[in-house]
């Protein structure tokens, strides 16, 4: 239905169009069905490129792109580092379209990085002057026809640029900023500056969007730290990497020779001492709060920037994980934060890991559980063009606005669009977990034990006899439990009772109880309710199909409890309690993609 609409709507706009003398926005209705701009409930329609690892916009564009060139900013730090230099400065190359050799002015895209040069010598990555691969050849080959200019930033540190390495730090952040003011400053340069990038190069445009500048029009995180503390932990629970993630960055941007002692700053020793304080210390480490705050963007974005975020995320994705998106301080849902808050808010959401939407290659080799059921419908080859609209409105300034939703992937493949996710029209589920059967060690007798090599399994195999449950958003377990220590951990894996399938995690050190970052002291053998809240998600579990929850001490990445085998959680079933946020969506709501 929706296809014979939009036809309708396109031959309606023709024939008006005819009679453009006498309407006031033909020029506009015309633009809308401009073959720049595709409607996506008709994209699947189309023949896409697949020959490639990226997306293809069907449009090739006009121009073509000029010889690269490159800047050296000069930037004051002399009050950013205690022992750094009082100047720095950061080096970016860019490629301005042919257009501009008319005297037409034209936005920037960038990619803002600490990955140029970047590797152990005789291996490095490219420079900034070689349009890097995957992600910088998309917006080359893309956008710069359109008349895009396109410019690679490294951060300070690394590179040609100078300074220190202040991984995700003010530092970083004011050279960063300094970019951004240059690129939309440029006598070539129209003032509107778009960023673009995963994982760090997703970090750099939170770090951007923290300054404020007003040349920052739109940000495409894909995969991007927002805050590094609920990067590297979870209420508590530390990733592997949280002990060595700020030193591994440094020693693999440094040549080794007498030139790195410009790039080390105390922050380079905080970031050393950083993990294992925070790990083993918990509540008694109020000193590397600040050494976090100072790497926490997204919050300082929604107090200083006027910008509009188009926001991707892989739902599976467990190196920047959905929370990054979609948690926040406890009850706070960043993305429903910044909707809410006035900000132009896009998403697009699928069952993919730490990858981009159009990459088929990295989507493959997915494991059942954690995005293998959705592999058939995953890769996005209408990405391009979708991430074209974007930019066309929000850079370019023509074009249609396009839709502030969310396209979200079900765990089976499924693709929608909502209004926002988590959706708004969601019913919640409520289940006393001392109703389900459970079964463990019960040490002492009285409770079920997590800890010392001790799980527990509680099993709903009732829960929806009679209808498909879609699970869609974030669901929490709130576990009442009793300390043996100062300390203890709780790692909850959610699974299709009768399939085994993962549906999700969930994970909590004791001490952070309360939910968030905000550790505090327990004390042995009074009970506390851990406020835990799963990953997001959005899966569906057949008519018939209960829940299990399998309690472990620690699991995938994440370490073991600092206090070891002494610290053993009692966990009481009969006054824990889980919820889940349910909606009900027809196949005609799904959306068919190329």
């Amino acid at each position: 239905m929706r296809q014979y609409s939009s036809a309708l709507a396109i031959v309606l706009v023709m024939l008006l169009g005819s009679f453009s003398g006498c309407l006031q926005n033909s020029d506009k209705e015309a633009e809308v069905i401009d073959e720049n701009y595709l409607p996506i409930w008709d994209r699947h329609t189309l023949e896409w490129n697949k020959d490639g690892s990226y997306s293809i916009l069907q449009n090739p564009g006009p121009y073509t792109a000029l010889e690269v060139q490159e800047a050296f900013i000069e930037v004051d730090t002399s009050e950013v580092w205690e022992t750094g230099p009082s100047q720095s400065t950061v080096h970016l190359s860019y490629w301005l379209p042919s257009n501009t050799l008319e005297g037409e002015r034209v936005p920037v895209i960038a990619v803002i990085s600490p990955y140029f040069d970047y590797g152990p010598q005789g291996a490095e990555s490219t420079p900034t002057n070689v349009v890097g691969a995957a992600r910088g050849e998309f917006i080359f080959e893309n956008f710069v026809p359109h008349g895009y200019a396109f410019a690679q930033v490294a951060v300070f540190g690394t590179e040609e640029s100078s300074g220190c390495f202040d991984y995700r730090g003010a530092g970083e952040g004011l050279g960063i900023h300094a970019s951004v003011e240059w690129l939309g400053t440029q006598e070539w340069s129209n003032g509107n500056v778009g960023l673009y990038g995963k994982s760090y190069e997703g970090a750099t445009q939170w770090e951007a969007a923290a300054m404020g500048s007003k040349y920052l029009k739109t940000i495409v995180p894909m995969s991007g730290t927002t805050a590094l503390h609920p990067l590297l932990y979870k209420n508590g629970s530390a990733e592997a990497r949280s002990q060595i993630m700020h030193m591994n960055y440094f020693s693999s941007t440094v040549d080794y020779d007498g030139d790195d002692l410009d790039n080390i700053c105390p922050d380079i020793l905080e970031g050393l001492f950083a993990g294992p304080v925070t790990y083993i210390g918990g509540e008694m480490d109020p000193y590397m709060h600040n050494y976090y705050d100072e790497r926490s963007h997204i919050d300082k974005a929604f107090q200083n920037w006027n910008g509009s975020v188009y926001w991707v995320q892989g739902m599976q994705d467990w190196n920047v994980d959905p929370h990054q998106v979609f948690g926040g301080p406890p009850g706070t849902n960043w993305y429903q934060a910044y909707v809410d808050a006035g900000f132009e808010v896009r998403g697009i959401l699928g069952q993919w890991g730490h990858h981009y939407p159009d990459q088929v290659n990295s989507h493959e080799g997915v494991d059942p559980g954690y995005g293998f059921e959705a592999l058939d419908n995953m890769t996005r080859w209408d990405w391009a063009q979708d991430l074209f609209e974007w930019f066309e409105y929000y850079l370019q300034e023509r074009g249609p606005k396009p839709s502030l939703v969310a396209q979200i992937q079900r765990n089976d493949g499924q693709w929608r669009i909502e209004d926002t996710w988590p959706p708004s029209d969601r019913d919640m589920l409520t289940v006393q977990l001392g109703d389900c059967d459970y079964d463990g060690v019960f040490l002492g007798g009285g409770a079920p034990v997590v800890g010392g090599g001790q799980t527990i399994t509680i099993e709903c195999p009732d829960m929806n006899p009679d209808f498909d449950m879609h699970i869609s958003g974030l669901a929490t377990i709130h576990l009442s439990a009793v300390p043996t220590f100062d300390g203890g951990q709780v790692f909850v894996e959610m699974q299709d009772a009768q399939t085994g399938m993962r549906i999700g995690h969930a994970t909590m050190d004791v001490r952070y109880h309360a939910g968030g970052s905000e550790p505090q002291t327990v004390t042995p053998g009074n009970e506390v309710t851990m406020m835990m809240e799963f990953q997001a998600i959005d899966a569906i579990i057949p008519a018939g199909n209960g829940l299990r929850f399998y309690m472990t001490d620690t699991g995938e990445d994440y370490l073991a409890p600092a206090c070891g085998a002494a610290c053993v959680l009692h966990v009481l079933p009969s006054m824990s309690t889980f919820q889940a946020p349910l909606i009900e969506r027809n196949s005609v709501d799904s959306l068919i993609v190329p």
